[in-house]
């Protein structure tokens, strides 16, 4: 399997390099590799980063879930989270009950059936419900009931905070378009995304980075994923109430000038969008991110207007025509 490295070049915000593929030329070169064994590699490594997390087994790294917990119980889904809630409160409750029914002859008003009646018991101890129906005599079950009474409380502060932490993660609701458009205009091309925001709020701030994410080969004969950061024509939107277009110009010295669609699908080549802004109404930071592939991409089309004017003088977004495209004469 081949090294799993990153590498990444930096360029100025509004100005990319030319193409660097001669690098990537040589090596091929001088491994005197067959076409077919080229687009093999690039194929096994592109399906190699595509596969779920699940699928890789990390050697030397361990998930420290103790060390890690508040992490694992926010990013965690909501089921796996409420089973491990409800798993947590049986257990903490089956172990007391087991403590209580050491010393049985500490309880009055127990029922039947004693090992039932005594996890019920900690259920009532565990909330602080204590309904009366049955009383702890003696040191060793009111040293218990103690204990127990003292860890529902950090039991139930613990979940409350981690539930409010969970519903108060900042999620920006901004849809990206479903695919990427290359338009023509004159002897002009531009490769445009729309972002739209979702909410009725404000985005402020909002900055953006679209990414070009290619499969290279190193001199080395290892095939390394590259970013190189393409320019836009505005990276930064003071506030974004509606929509945006994304627009980078296909210039000579754009790394995607003369740059075959076939080209970049067989190195597996990605657009990577990034957004991060400032929630108006909340007042923290919000991000967002969508990634393409060229297949993805539509040439001579350009997105429909979300926006129209009423009779009456007010405007329309129609939020229905985020994905909607139209086709430019080339």
């Amino acid at each position: 399997m081949e090294k799993d490295r990153q590498t990444s070049k930096p360029a100025v915000q509004g100005k990319a390099g030319p193409p660097d593929t001669s690098d990537s030329d040589d090596a091929w070169a001088r491994l005197d590799l067959s076409a077919g064994e080229i687009t093999r590699r690039f194929h096994a490594r592109a399906m190699m980063e595509r596969r779920d997390a699940g699928d890789f087994v990390r050697i030397g790294l361990k998930d420290k879930v103790w060390g890690d917990l508040y992490h694992h119980a926010v990013t965690a889904r909501w089921s796996v989270f409420a089973l491990s809630v409800i798993l947590t409160y049986l257990t903490i409750n089956v172990v007391f009950a087991l403590l209580y029914a050491a010393g049985p002859a500490h309880f009055t008003g127990l029922g039947s059936n004693r090992l039932l009646s005594l996890f019920f018991f900690s259920v009532q101890t565990l909330s602080t419900v204590g309904y009366g129906g049955m009383m702890p005599s003696g040191v060793y079950a009111n040293s218990i009931v103690s204990l127990e009474v003292f860890f529902g409380m950090m039991l139930t502060a613990l979940v409350t905070g981690v539930v409010f932490a969970r519903f108060a993660r900042p999620r920006a609701q901004l849809e990206f378009s479903r695919n990427v458009l290359v338009t023509t205009e004159g002897a002009v091309s531009s490769l445009c995304v729309r972002v739209v925001n979702m909410r009725l709020n404000v985005i402020l701030a909002m900055d953006v980075e679209v990414a070009l994410s290619r499969l290279v080969v190193s001199e080395d004969g290892h095939l390394v994923r590259r970013f190189d950061q393409l320019g836009l024509v505005q990276s930064h939107v003071p506030e974004l109430r509606f929509g945006f277009i994304l627009e980078h110009i296909i210039k000579p010295d754009s790394l995607l000038h003369d740059v075959a669609l076939s080209e970049l699908e067989r190195k597996d080549a990605e657009l990577i969008v990034t957004v991060t802004g400032v929630d108006k109404a909340l007042g923290q930071t919000v991000f967002a991110s969508e990634t393409y592939r060229f297949d993805q991409v539509r040439r001579n089309c350009r997105f429909v207007d979300m926006m129209s004017s009423r009779p009456d003088g007010r405007i329309t977004v129609d939020y229905s025509r985020l994905h909607d495209v139209e086709n430019v004469a080339s």
